[in-house]
């Protein structure tokens, strides 16, 4: 026995002969198509004016004479455990009468589609989806409110927040005198905006604005609860650490339904 040689392989071309191959394979499937469709349909005729049939595609036939189109196994099929006729329910045939599924007789492939339900389906599903949207786009307006002026800090807004800011600063030293100044609340959500990117950072690890610890620190935390209220950051606690980061609006807005679908 010889083995082919680069030279044998060379005389014949390989995927030409598979191409030619595959084309012909694909007219002997639908020659083959056809000849069964003839075959099932050459004692049938059209029940309206009589003519002959031939079949247009699977599951729908035509009247060569009138043009009426209908489905063969439905018009001529009876079920076989009753005799009741054949219905097509959504991807199969099933009886009428006792419910049971039908084999058609009258497909090549087996496979059939009704084309009306998945019409009718599709048309519900835009509807919903065209409801929902009108119902968030409702929901966000509603959401709006006036523009809001500068915030003035009042601790007692937020119950045992003043509880919390004490456990929150109670290792830290006290100083023999507290000097008396104003909270600038705008000041410090700047510096706060300032030093806060979309990593999240350690609520230790942001800089002070003012040189007493303490009182820096709790203004330094009232910020941020206030930044968190607006949705301008996003704050969190891990066990003993308290973490924060820029406010993700992308993410938010992906979670509307149907939105990255309307803007398309």
């Amino acid at each position: 026995m010889r083995w082919p040689t680069i030279r044998d392989t060379e005389r014949f071309d390989i995927i030409g002969m598979s191409f030619n191959l595959a084309e012909r394979v694909t007219r002997w499937a639908e020659q083959a198509r056809r000849f069964f469709y003839a075959v099932m349909l050459w004692d049938h005729a059209c029940p309206g004016c009589g003519g002959a049939l031939a079949m247009v595609k699977d599951g729908q036939c035509q009247c060569e004479e009138c043009g009426k189109a209908f489905d063969p196994t439905v018009e001529f099929q009876r079920c076989m455990a009753c005799g009741g006729q054949t219905m097509l329910a959504i991807r199969r045939y099933r009886c009428r009468q006792c419910g049971v599924d039908v084999l058609s007789r009258y497909l090549f492939e087996g496979l059939v589609f009704d084309a009306e339900y998945f019409r009718q389906r599709m048309i519900e599903s835009r509807q919903r989806r065209e409801e929902l949207r009108e119902q968030v786009r409702k929901m966000l307006a509603n959401s709006r409110s006036l523009p809001m002026g500068p915030v003035e800090a009042d601790l007692e807004q937020i119950p045992g927040l003043l509880e919390a800011l004490n456990r929150l600063t109670m290792d830290l030293p006290v100083p023999e005198t507290w000097p008396r100044r104003e909270f600038d609340l705008a000041r410090y959500e700047a510096h706060l905006q300032a030093h806060v990117g979309p990593i999240a950072v350690a609520f230790d690890q942001l800089p002070p604005l003012t040189e007493d610890s303490r009182q820096d620190r709790i203004w330094r935390f009232v910020a941020l609860l206030f930044l968190d209220q607006a949705r301008a950051v996003d704050l969190w606690q891990e066990g003993p650490i308290i973490l924060v980061k820029q406010h993700d609006h992308d993410t938010e807005r992906s979670a509307i339904p149907g939105e990255t679908e309307a803007t398309a």
